[in-house]
């Protein structure tokens, strides 16, 4: 198998496994991103993609962060947040296999790693685009001083030195800095707003705000081996990320983006 194979199958086990952790506690997710584009235009992966997203309400991504750790004990699976990794610094949550490991291109840091599935929280923002953005430069802020303090994004380079113990001072300041980011996230949790973001995307803002018939309408969709979760509303949400969905992009882009080496079960994999 050549690696982005071995990827797959990988996070295709790990998908089964938190796929079932979800229906045995009515947790709802889907397809977001590439993932989905991938569902409907390849029946499962794009074949150069080396990740998953899922994503789900704040709502059910709680029930997950709660249930996940107890349901991952006596396995090789590890729920990888800001508060269970003091060095990871991201918003969201990776589920990691710790039966591999890997190093992500151009990105250096101390969290742990292994192959990886991504979930992402929507989280409720406001219709008037001066708040949402007044709201999001304020997440950014926090995130990018996060980012900083944990040594995220550090292009690997023969001078780099092996990282250092950090300080307890450091970790007590980034941990604060990580309340303030999550307090930003949920400052509408209570309100009865119809529209929902993910403040993590990569993409420009308004590209994965969800209304709520969007984010809550499911159906499900091939996916590989399995059947998977997909937004009702997938063609609606795909045209607003990507235009034409159905076209392939050029094959110079047709490349993987995150993983550069991996071993699994301590065996490198080409």
């Amino acid at each position: 198998m050549s690696q982005i194979d071995e990827i797959h199958r990988v996070e295709i086990e790990m998908l089964k496994v938190i796929i079932e952790i979800c229906d045995k506690h009515d947790i709802k997710y889907m397809l977001i991103g590439g993932t989905l584009l991938g569902a409907i235009r390849h029946d499962g992966f794009i074949p150069w993609d080396d990740d998953v997203d899922l994503g789900m309400t704040r709502e059910n991504y709680d029930e997950f962060a709660r249930v996940a750790p107890v349901e991952f004990q006596n396995t090789h699976y590890f729920m990888q947040t800001a508060d269970t990794d003091p060095n990871f610094a991201f918003s969201y949550m990776k589920v990691l296999d710790t039966n591999t490991y890997i190093e992500e291109k151009n990105n250096v840091n101390d969290a742990h790693k292994g192959i990886f599935i991504d979930i992402f929280p929507f989280d409720k923002v406001p219709r008037q685009p001066e708040i949402r953005q007044a709201v999001y430069n304020r997440f950014k802020i926090n995130d990018a001083a996060i980012l900083v303090r944990l040594g995220y994004n550090i292009i690997k380079t023969p001078f780099r030195k092996a990282p250092n113990e950090k300080p307890l001072e450091l970790f007590m300041s980034v941990a604060k800095l990580k309340e303030r980011r999550e307090n930003i996230m949920r400052l509408y949790d209570n309100e009865p707003f119809h529209h929902y973001k993910n403040y993590a995307s990569q993409y420009a803002y308004d590209k994965e705000v969800l209304s709520q018939s969007e984010l809550t309408e499911l159906t499900t969709h091939k996916f590989e081996s399995i059947e998977v979760s997909i937004p009702k509303h997938y063609d609606r949400i795909l045209k607003r990320m990507y235009g034409n969905y159905m076209q392939l992009p050029p094959e110079k882009e047709r490349v993987s983006k995150h993983i550069d080496t991996v071993i699994i079960n301590g065996k490198r994999i080409e």
